[in-house]
């Protein structure tokens, strides 16, 4: 399970910054708190509907943000 939290912590980052937003700019997009994509980008365990929310939020599916 760890291996999956670090892997979606790791793409999270990655497409966040790739797409040049910001946390704040982010979390607006997901409707989550900024604080929260801070906390999941260091591997906190998010629930399905958050991964759901950060996919739409990047413009991914799920499955490439867990990838």
């Amino acid at each position: 399970m760890d291996d999956v939290r670090q892997r979606l912590a790791g793409n999270l980052r990655k497409l966040r910054t790739a797409k040049g937003l910001s946390q704040e700019a982010f979390a607006d997009l997901a409707g989550i708190h900024r604080t929260y994509v801070s906390d999941l980008e260091r591997a906190r365990n998010p629930t399905i509907t958050v991964v759901e929310k950060l996919a739409h939020g990047l413009g991914v599916t799920a499955s490439e943000l867990l990838g």
